[in-house]
């Protein structure tokens, strides 16, 4: 994608996660204590986790995963032990050397192969499924749809993926600062209402062979975020 906003927005991403937070997110996403704030974002991505996972077989055997925007490697990890072939992808080199360490030795019968790189690069080939977990949530809404719009060419069953749904109660935590002290604050989170998210897709002329299929909200305390299933059209 060459979208001036989606590149800069990209850049900021990259840099947040490679320098400025690398060491409040190898915190949250581990089992150090936390203070009330960030333990709240901790449950919030653990349900949101969870509740991806569950949708998509308990056997993953013969399946192939691309974990986009994939951090420390959690939802990887849980996919690969049910025997998917995972390729987890993030623009962070730090997150992936993190999740490198912390990749266990047991993955059952499936695999992780780490990379950093773009979520979109079409050289990986194809995907039975592609997860996109709180990754496209600092886009704005037409390069979140064109990310979308790119999952579905490569995946063949489902793209499963997170949005930041415009609530009340979102804008008002963003309004008056965002999950983490200013010294390590990530890129504004982007809004976007559901009604008007899924008739986008339904409207874009990428996507007529996708339709949506389930829809999750998930909040804890200061995490607040919605997963959106996409299921191929038989």
């Amino acid at each position: 994608m060459a979208n001036p906003s989606y590149q800069q927005r990209r850049g900021q991403i990259e840099t947040y996660f490679d320098r400025t937070a690398a060491d409040a997110w190898k915190r949250l996403t581990s089992d150090a204590p936390l203070g009330r704030i960030r333990e709240t974002v901790r449950q919030g991505r653990e349900l949101m986790r969870q509740t991806l996972l569950e949708w998509m077989p308990q056997d993953l055997s013969g399946c192939r995963l691309l974990d986009a925007g994939c951090g420390t490697g959690l939802l990887s990890v849980a996919a690969a032990r049910r025997g998917a072939e995972v390729v987890a992808v993030d623009l962070s080199a730090t997150l992936i050397d993190l999740a490198r360490e912390r990749v266990p030795v047991d993955l059952n019968s499936g695999s992780v192969a780490f990379s950093v790189g773009d979520m979109l690069d079409a050289e990986r080939g194809t995907f039975d499924y592609i997860v996109a977990m709180d990754s496209l949530i600092h886009y704005e809404p037409e390069d979140a749809l064109a990310l979308i719009r790119g999952f579905a060419a490569q995946a063949r069953r489902a793209v499963i993926f997170t949005f930041a749904p415009r609530t009340p109660a979102l804008a008002l935590m963003h309004a008056v600062g965002q999950f983490f002290p200013r010294s390590d604050r990530s890129p504004a989170i982007v809004p976007i209402a559901e009604k008007r998210l899924q008739g986008l897709i339904e409207q874009d002329d990428g996507l007529q062979n996708w339709r949506v299929g389930r829809s999750e909200r998930i909040i804890r305390g200061f995490y607040t975020s919605q997963g959106l299933e996409l299921v191929a059209k038989s």
